[in-house]
């Protein structure tokens, strides 16, 4: 069974309690703060496997508490979001967020979604592929273009690798959706194009512009290196 050693951000006692005991009898490992500071400061010192995040945190909310982890760290960030709060979900994908649940959370899907990104994290296809300046390092894990590293989310990179595996062809959302994230939810296909973009941002040389990653409108995307 996979487990993980978890930094819950969780300002309410109640709900922060509940997750805490439910995520440790699956046999995780949980640190819980109620404050992006306390997160960000214990980041610094000793490096989590997932962070589970609350999107409205007082002092520094969620949404910066992630982007200040991404200019530190790739580890993967799960948010925690009200029902509704479309804009809250859309912010933070966007900000570098990897996955999210909305409130009240049933801990068996958190569970999963933790778990999922586990298998991500772990799951390497031995190759090295190169498309002009960019190289794919399936063993290693690594991507570079001109030479220099590009630092990608677990996420981020397995959906490029998901791309990678399939050049020429167009990829809908939903299976996208089931193969990086294990879930096939209509609903979620947003998680796929924030991701997306992140990786354009990173891989692109102008981002705008893509020539690895193309957007099929209507249908999904298509990795097809000039």
């Amino acid at each position: 069974m996979q487990v993980a050693g978890i930094l819950l951000v969780e300002d309410d006692p109640a709900v922060r309690a509940g997750l805490e005991l439910a995520l440790t009898r699956q046999g995780h490992t949980v640190t819980s703060y109620a404050s992006g500071e306390e997160a960000l400061d214990h980041i610094r010192e000793r490096r989590p496997e997932i962070v589970i995040l609350d999107v409205m945190l007082p002092g520094i909310d969620g949404v910066e508490v992630c982007r200040r982890i991404r200019k530190i760290d790739q580890l993967p960030v799960v948010l925690l979001t009200a029902l509704g709060d479309d804009l809250d979900i859309v912010v933070g994908l966007e900000a570098g967020a990897d996955d999210y649940v909305v409130k009240p959370v049933q801990p068996r899907v958190l569970d999963a979604r933790i778990r999922a990104i586990l298998r991500r994290v772990e799951s390497a296809s031995p190759d090295r592929l190169i498309f002009g300046d960019l190289v794919v390092d399936r063993g290693a894990l690594k991507v570079s273009r001109a030479g220099r590293e590009i630092h990608l989310t677990p996420t981020e990179l397995r959906l490029l690798l998901e791309l990678v595996r399939h050049p020429g062809q167009v990829l809908n959302r939903r299976y996208l959706l089931r193969a990086v994230w294990d879930h096939d939810h209509v609903a979620d296909s947003r998680l796929v194009d924030a991701c997306v973009q992140r990786i354009r941002a990173k891989i692109e040389p102008v981002p705008a512009e893509p020539v690895y990653i193309h957007t099929v409108r209507g249908f999904g995307y298509r990795f097809s290196p000039p």
